[in-house]
């Protein structure tokens, strides 16, 4: 024994130094001048791919972290699971990189725990070396008309909510007894809508859809749904897959007014991305469809031109009953297309109004730096201003734009941003999930796991199985906890 002592002693410092960190699952940095090595925290705010990109990007590039993920919900992956349409399965896929990150021994899970009320934003700073706001954007724009607060209004990020999921969207009734449906808006999320319900029922029941909007759809007397943009045909915001998707719909005709793209095909031989040429030239393609006999029962189409001024009421004043537009004519300023009002309108009825004119995001709590009328955190590559060892990506980084791709990258960036910081830091050790842990405990929140979360996910997976579908999601946050809880 005495032996083993001495030879311990006489180690090298740099050996009882490796040998440490090999042998135990808590990862240390060397601090100045001591050769002491200490455990390197950082937390991340939000589950969603912004959240699970940072956190790759910081146990991929630094060996010697730990990494603490913290989410309001008892379940994962954000706008993966809850904003991405239930037919696009494979770009749910990024769940399976993401959930091989969280398997990591310097990788720890904190669902049900909502920072700004459970957890402040200063205690966070306090128990990490740094803080990184990944939580998106959980709120709406508003189009601020009369009208608006009709019965029959929605936003898109509720309707998108309620048929994928999202438990404060369980409750929506949405009344599909209606024969015209307007989407305002011409991005991808807003051909998503419109697919979504429009889609034939029996292609939709092989998807995770929700039980209440497969059966709200199931029954629909929804006929044909126009998507409304204020400028023309050269500034739709989706992309080329999405209006591939929806030209091939099954019994479902495409609408388009010839008169819309007139000179447009002259352009296309001019300066024009190919990106955007490829997908006008689709458009174009569309149109005979519009002036052929009918292919299918229901249809589709884009209108241009046109700005919401009022919702209007049916004759009883008890829902909605017509949109009223605002006819633009385009003008150049320098690089941009600005739509001016021509001073005539036009009235459209219709019986559901889908708002998808974007989301936002708000402040987690009154002590952290905000950008209100942009709805971002002000920062510098993921850097907030004014409080240093406090990062942001994503949405709240950058405002509500962009696919997964761009925010994988986005995140990259401000994940980067935090090693370059931590490596020339100098400070006392951080307790981690420790300090924060007895704040939980005297609330009474129970903080589910990540393993608690795959308790969750087989139990909706097996309810799946039995209705031929990927997975019947649970819907309410207190059976998702029992279920977490075994």
């Amino acid at each position: 024994m005495l032996g083993f002592q001495a030879s311990q002693c006489l180690r090298p410092l740099w050996l009882s130094i490796h040998l440490r960190s090999h042998n135990s699952h808590h990862v240390t940095r060397k601090c100045c001048f001591t050769g002491v090595r200490r455990k390197l925290h950082a937390c991340v705010v939000g589950s969603g791919p912004a959240g699970f990109y940072t956190v790759q990007h910081l146990l991929k590039n630094n060996k010697e972290i730990l990494v603490d993920l913290y989410e309001r919900l008892p379940v994962p992956f954000g706008l993966v699971r809850f904003g991405v349409a239930p037919d696009h399965p494979d770009v749910k896929n990024v769940i399976n990189s993401f959930t091989q990150t969280a398997h990591s021994e310097r990788f720890a899970f904190y669902g049900n725990v909502m920072v700004g009320r459970d957890v402040m934003v200063s205690d966070l700073q306090e128990a990490y070396d740094a803080v990184v706001l990944s939580y998106g954007a959980e709120d709406d724009q508003l189009l601020r008309i009369p009208g608006e607060q009709l019965p029959g209004v929605y936003s898109a990020r509720a309707i998108v909510g309620w048929y994928n999921g999202l438990p404060e969207n369980k409750d929506l009734t949405p009344d599909l007894n209606v024969e015209t449906a307007v989407v305002l808006g011409q991005g991808n999320v807003a051909l998503d809508l419109a697919r979504i319900l429009l889609t034939p029922i029996d292609l939709l029941r092989k998807t995770d859809i929700t039980g209440a909007a497969l059966s709200a759809i199931a029954e629909s007397s929804i006929k044909r749904i126009f998507l409304v943009g204020r400028r023309g045909p050269l500034q739709v915001a989706f992309t080329i897959k999405e209006l591939r998707e929806m030209v091939k719909l099954q019994g479902v005709r495409t609408m388009l007014n010839p008169s819309d793209f007139e000179g447009i095909e002259r352009m296309l031989l001019e300066n024009i991305p190919r990106p955007r040429r490829r997908l006008t030239e689709l458009l174009l393609k569309s149109m005979p469809q519009s002036s052929s006999g009918c292919v299918g029962h229901r249809e589709w189409g884009l209108l241009f031109h046109r700005s919401p001024t009022h919702i209007l009421p049916t004759a009883d004043g008890e829902r909605v009953g017509g949109i009223r537009f605002q006819l633009n004519k385009l003008e150049a300023s320098g690089d941009t297309v600005k739509a001016v009002p021509t001073g005539k309108s036009e009235d459209m009825p219709c019986g559901l109004v889908l708002r998808s004119i974007g989301y936002r995001s708000l402040p987690l709590d009154p002590d952290m730096p905000f950008d209100k009328r942009r709805g971002v955190i002000p920062n510098n590559q993921g850097r907030v201003e004014g409080r240093a060892g406090l990062y942001c990506s994503g949405w709240v980084k950058r405002g509500p734009q962009g696919v997964i791709a761009t925010t994988m990258n986005d995140s990259f960036e401000t994940g980067e941003a935090v090693l370059e910081d931590i490596s020339n830091r100098s400070a006392s050790p951080r307790a981690g999930f420790e300090s924060i842990r007895p704040k939980l405990t005297s609330k009474g929140i129970q903080v589910v796991s990540f393993g608690d979360w795959e308790r969750i996910n087989r139990v909706e997976q097996e309810r799946g199985l039995k209705l031929e579908k990927p997975r019947e999601k649970i819907l309410d946050v207190q059976e998702m906890l029992i279920h977490a809880s075994g």
